[in-house]
């Protein structure tokens, strides 16, 4: 990976090494069941875990992107998050970066200047909600572009990428990048969205180009835990994938990732470390 910075409330941050964020799923129906925290006392002992186990970031998330997943509405999704981000900053401190996971304007504008969130995470790079980028640009946030198309709900009949997936989608990431730019937004975190308008295949044709998204100069962020291109590919349920999780991890640190977005932080935090080791030996 390259060294990065982030500008997080006027201050910047700087990583060296790769960066662990953990997932903090407040809703009832994400996919691996293990990682849902609704209740108070759940959302409280996962970011404890979290931070406990070394987390540089968490992205709080209160709306399931699983193919399938129920809509929740607006106000749903605003009074999770609010309930959510106040346990996760009692706890966490002001330190830990947190990231909200939402593609609506409206909500990620609260969750950032009431609720405590630093970053904001949008699937849909900004496809599903076309107030996303000037919200953005308006409250100089870093913001995390996910490549999808389409929604939740129908992504995986999205998957025609004519001159090949990984071209195709460094090509729209790239027109993405080009407009947040001329809005004033630089600070800005790239995620190729494995498992979104991606079929298995083209999954692990992304994955094997991955040194390629280098050339949009944006911190790489890979978020493959416990997905379904390794339950499928390995006849698995997401509760028994942990360990092929840590074998793709250690594969995206190799080929430039710089940021897990993960389930379980201390096998992310060993594997990060076990490959810096490798790469620094002398």
């Amino acid at each position: 990976m390259q060294p990065f910075s982030i500008n997080i409330r006027g201050r910047l941050i700087e990583y060296d090494r790769p960066v662990v964020m953990a997932i903090v799923n407040v809703t009832p129906d994400s996919f691996h069941a293990a990682s849902r925290t609704f209740s108070d006392e759940a959302i409280a002992a996962r970011v404890r875990q979290a931070v406990a186990e070394g987390a540089d970031m968490l992205d709080v998330g209160a709306y399931s992107s699983r193919p399938g997943a129920d809509d929740v509405p607006e106000q749903e999704e605003m009074a999770r998050l609010e309930r959510a981000l106040h346990i996760v900053r009692e706890i966490a401190g002001a330190d830990i970066p947190v990231s909200v996971d939402t593609f609506r304007a409206s909500v990620a504008r609260r969750a950032v200047t009431e609720w405590g969130a630093d970053i904001v995470n949008d699937i849909s790079g900004g496809s599903l909600d076309a107030d996303m980028f000037a919200t953005v640009a308006e409250l100089q946030c870093p913001y995390i572009l996910m490549h999808m198309r389409g929604t939740p709900a129908d992504m995986q009949t999205r998957t025609d990428y004519p001159s090949g997936v990984t071209a195709d989608v460094l090509a729209e990431l790239g027109d993405k990048l080009s407009q947040l730019s001329l809005m004033g937004v630089n600070d800005v975190i790239v995620d190729p969205g494995f498992g979104f308008s991606k079929t298995l295949e083209q999954n692990y044709r992304m994955m094997h180009d991955l040194e390629l998204f280098r050339l949009l100069h944006r911190p790489l962020l890979v978020g493959v835990s416990r997905k379904s291109m390794l339950t499928r590919l390995l006849e698995i349920t997401p509760a028994e994938a942990l360990e092929a999780t840590t074998a793709l991890h250690a594969f995206a640190l190799d080929r430039g990732a710089a940021i897990l977005r993960v389930h379980d932080v201390l096998p992310a935090r060993q594997a990060a470390a076990i490959y810096r080791a490798i790469t620094e030996a002398k």
